[in-house]
């Protein structure tokens, strides 16, 4: 979402942000509701990284007020954060990588270690909206989750996150809530559809194709940079 409306649509990078976070709001909590159904989720860790997160998220975007106006530290900011994203997808596209299946219906660690990974993740949410990326690849590498509790509560955690990050962009006037009110619906539309495509295109396809896609992003901020 962020980079269609930075980069198509011209919106003002911080407002790109700001909309974009509020939109998230709907995929998370659209998401949290049917991992929940599917029981995917494992509350004990999602209600620490959601506390830790919210706080967190407090902090980012603190941060984010006081940088705002500095165009090149955001764009800085963000291309790290989707080279992070494009690096993942690439690597478990073009080497297939299949993480071992695991069993379980928890997230193991410590409570320390997830309430970590919370604020890590709220900051960067609350100042480039993008924290949710690493969440699953958060659960799943560094406290070696079962894929499908990473993923379903990888949803339930971020929503305090994008709640409180969001009502800090609405508060300073820096989201266009009608196109974050579009955004979010037409992407749980789209999940639908993407959940059908996958049944044509391979996964590890897609994941290449969306990495090099968020690498350009990535190139693009550079050289907004400099």
């Amino acid at each position: 979402m962020l980079p269609a409306l930075a980069f198509i649509f011209k919106y003002p990078l911080p407002v790109a942000i700001g909309t974009t976070i509020t939109a998230v709001i709907l995929t998370a909590t659209s998401g949290a509701i049917g991992h929940m159904k599917m029981k995917n989720v494992d509350y004990s860790t999602a209600k620490i990284v959601a506390i830790s997160g919210a706080a967190g998220a407090v902090i980012g975007s603190i941060i984010f007020f006081y940088i705002s106006n500095q165009l090149w530290l955001l764009n800085l900011i963000l291309g790290f954060a989707f080279l992070y994203v494009s690096v993942r997808m690439i690597y478990e596209g073009i080497l297939k990588r299949k993480v071992t299946a695991k069993q379980g219906n928890i997230v193991p660690g410590s409570s320390v270690a997830k309430a970590l990974i919370g604020l890590f993740v709220g900051v960067i949410t609350g100042i480039a909206g993008l924290g949710g990326y690493m969440l699953v690849p958060a659960y799943i590498y560094i406290l070696g989750s079962p894929v499908k509790i990473a993923v379903g509560t990888s949803p339930a955690s971020f929503i305090s996150m994008a709640v409180v990050s969001g009502a800090f962009k609405l508060y300073l006037g820096v989201a266009d809530i009608t196109a974050a009110i579009c955004l979010g619906l037409g992407t749980i539309i789209g999940a639908q559809a993407g959940a059908r495509l996958t049944k044509v295109v391979p996964a590890w396809a897609i994941k290449t194709i969306f990495g090099f896609v968020f690498l350009a992003v990535f190139i693009l901020d550079g050289i907004k940079c400099l």
